[in-house]
């Protein structure tokens, strides 16, 4: 057999480079938003069930939580409902919500633990109900434009917010050398369900369990500055600043405020990273350069 000593070469490079990641960060959670293309491109499926697989295989506890929207969309659209967005928020009425947790707590959540699997790993999928591992509240939503006097209150129906996070499940599992998969979806008081963002829920439990890290996937390259150049290695000081200055702004502004609450309370670090990218979790995790926005709190390390 033939070696490529070039390739060779700069396969051994890139796993020297990655030792020391490794090394650091054994033995901590690791909370990812999985969503966007990287949910619906074959190649990146398989890119990113390859990346958490080895996260877990070197001695990381990854813990995925899901989104679904393009999939809730495509059914709701062969059942003959129309998708309402106000927003950017999903009007969610009883009809909408069953079709909401047979997409996100049936369909997603089992392809994307079966995707798992299939690359060696030992993955569960839960939904915010199982354990009542979240509860939630109805969000309140309100709406204004300029010519408007006074704001308007909007129902949008089965869309929560959440209120707690029971992580006695999830630690479980993660004991267990199990990866736990989690569809957003909520426990209200009275047993009812919600349809609550993922990147809210991935912030809130990574919070919870003080995770080393909360990594959102997005279809970005993460944030730009106005000249469309990436910003990262930004503290929540800078972040405050870029809201303040009109950088942030936006669809963006959700995100970024989702990843600033996590570092602001007991997250190390948090990355937007553009999921197009294969391997897009590993090369932000092991490489000396990353690929996203690192937004860093508090308890960050000195650098490697």
């Amino acid at each position: 057999m033939t070696i490529n000593t070039n390739s060779a070469v700069t396969i051994a490079h890139v796993l020297t480079e990655a030792l020391p990641y490794i090394r650091k960060f054994q033995g901590k959670t690791i909370v990812i938003k999985y969503g966007g293309n990287a949910m619906i491109d074959d190649g990146l499926k398989n890119s990113f069930a390859r990346d958490i697989v080895l996260l877990k295989l070197v001695g990381l506890n990854p813990v995925v939580v899901h989104g679904g929207g393009p999939q809730i969309g495509n059914l709701l659209k062969r059942v003959g409902k129309e998708s309402v967005f106000v927003g950017g928020m999903r009007i969610t009425d009883k009809e909408t919500m069953d079709v909401v947790e047979m997409v996100l707590g049936g369909q997603v959540n089992k392809e994307i633990v079966a995707l798992l699997n299939s690359h060696g790993a030992k993955a569960v999928g839960l939904t915010g109900k199982d354990g009542a591992l979240i509860t939630a509240k109805k969000m309140q939503f309100s709406h204004q434009t300029e010519e408007m006097k006074a704001p308007e209150i909007i129902d949008i129906g089965h869309v929560g917010e959440v209120t707690s996070i029971n992580t006695s499940i999830v630690d479980m599992l993660v004991q267990g050398d199990f990866i736990p998969v989690i569809a957003p979806i909520g426990l209200g008081k009275n047993g009812e369900s919600y349809n609550i963002n993922a990147d809210l829920v991935a912030g809130k439990l990574a919070e919870k369990l003080a995770a080393e890290k909360l990594i959102l996937l997005t279809n970005t390259k993460g944030l730009l500055d106005k000249k469309d150049n990436l910003l990262t290695g930004l503290s929540a000081e800078k972040v405050d600043e870029l809201i303040a200055d009109g950088t942030i702004s936006g669809g963006m502004l959700p995100k970024i405020n989702c990843a600033l609450e996590a570092v602001q309370n007991n997250v190390c670090s948090a990355h937007i990273i553009d999921g197009r990218v294969e391997h897009a979790v590993m090369l932000e995790l092991f490489t000396d350069e990353g690929i996203g926005t690192l937004i860093f709190g508090d308890c960050i390390e000195d650098d490697l």
